[in-house]
């Protein structure tokens, strides 16, 4: 069983910038691909970065990229979404996600074995 929890999520203005973090329980984080989703009311969640087990491949939605930096750090068992100039269309839950059977991001929630609780962006205009 994997453990993850979610932080960092905040209420920020547009054009702002934030972090959020995900710390993941067990000994074998650095070999979990690690991943970011966000769902917004109203809509379907949806893919927006994930990243290797050893942090060497990453892989971002369009919407977001050149916007978002996902990295990881194995010996704190924790994953990072840095987000850049906000815009109110980021307005969504972050969810982190754990894939445990191969080494390579995936973009698809089926994909994904664990699942945070969530993290609540909110972008002002």
């Amino acid at each position: 069983q994997v453990q993850l929890v979610e932080s960092g999520g905040q209420l920020v203005q547009a054009g702002g910038s934030l972090r959020l973090s995900c710390a993941a329980s067990g000994r074998a984080f650095s070999t979990y691909v690690m991943g970011w989703f966000r769902q917004a009311p109203g809509k379907e969640r949806e893919f927006v970065a994930a990243i290797s087990r050893s942090g060497s491949l990453r892989s971002s939605a369009d919407s977001v990229k050149g916007r978002v930096t996902i990295s990881r750090d194995n010996a704190k068992n924790t994953v990072y979404l840095r987000m850049n100039s906000l815009k109110p269309e980021d307005t969504a839950t972050y969810y982190c996600a754990a894939h445990l059977r191969t080494a390579t991001p995936k973009r698809e929630e089926y994909e994904y074995d664990y699942w945070g609780q969530g993290t609540q962006v909110t972008v002002s205009s």
